[in-house]
């Protein structure tokens, strides 16, 4: 499988102490757009009373120059009825993220709804998505275990991926949601996802702390992941989760391994060198 970049700032802003302004978020992702990555997962249509930093989602999509750039598709994040409306129907829209819990706790933190409903939200999800010509994106939140005693193993990631790959879906992402995989962890779920179901695209979205980021991407690719989620800067962080925020995996050391893998990498590094030099207008220190 090709390698695929998913550059996160959604992620990065949903938690930011201080409020963006809807034009930094346009320049920064504009530049963002330069760059070349695989898929921007740039806002999400969720209530405004839980995600003040998403209000703006519609405008931004709106005034970004998204079509100048096919290579990078545009993500937005949902968890309802309401947002999946939102989402399909906004032309910018490619990929639709849809949080799936393996914590019941975390579901309700998270969505205010139960496992059950979330499942069963899926065959809509995939049905709305394809209607619309639009591609469902399934995060599976809390997928490396999870900080609330509840039970975890490898097999229900592979469980619950069977389920979405039977669903429609094709492309799962298995999120640290707050960061306490180890990287044996991470190696030891990735491989028995990737090798009992190889027709989905396998990806990950891991938060992690500096001391562990680059060998929790190492035991990644050595399972055989080739979609990595990442942020600049490596901001944000659950503020769902009840748990102090674990950063986003940083994109500069997904980057540093990735050069150690590969001849060549799939982005402008000129372009990113200028969406770095955006970091401190995109994430203000207030």
């Amino acid at each position: 499988m090709a390698l695929q970049l998913v550059e996160c700032p959604r992620d990065a802003w949903q938690s930011y102490p201080h409020i963006v302004p809807t034009e930094v978020k346009i320049a920064y992702l504009s530049a963002l757009l330069e760059v070349g990555f695989h898929t921007l997962d740039a806002g999400s249509f969720v209530s405004p009373k839980a995600v003040p930093q998403m209000a703006d989602t519609a405008e931004v999509f709106s005034r970004l120059p998204w079509q100048a750039h096919p290579q990078t598709g545009l993500l937005a994040i949902i968890v309802n009825e309401k947002g999946l409306q939102q989402a399909i129907s906004h032309p910018a829209v490619k990929y639709v993220g849809y949080p799936l819990s393996l914590s019941e706790t975390f579901q309700q933190q998270n969505a205010r709804q139960s496992v059950a409903e979330a499942k069963t939200f899926i065959p809509h999800l995939v049905q709305a998505c394809t209607s619309a010509g639009k591609i469902p994106v399934v995060y599976l939140s809390m997928g490396f275990g999870n900080p609330y005693g509840e039970p975890y193993a490898p097999e229900m990631v592979v469980e619950m991926g069977g389920y979405l790959q039977e669903a429609g879906v094709s492309i799962i992402s298995i999120a640290d949601t707050v960061g306490i995989a180890t990287p044996d962890d991470v190696y030891a779920t990735c491989e028995k996802a990737v090798s009992s179901i190889t027709n989905v695209v396998w990806g990950v979205h891991l938060h992690a702390h500096p001391h562990n980021a680059h060998a929790k991407v190492a035991a990644a690719w050595e399972a055989g992941i080739r979609r990595y989620d990442s942020a600049l800067g490596g901001y944000g962080g659950c503020p769902f989760a009840g748990t102090p925020l674990v950063s986003n995996l940083r994109t500069e050391t997904l980057l540093e391994f990735l050069r150690e893998q590969l001849k060549t990498l799939p982005i402008r590094e000129e372009a990113l060198y200028r969406a770095q030099a955006l970091l401190p207008e995109a994430f203000p220190a207030g």
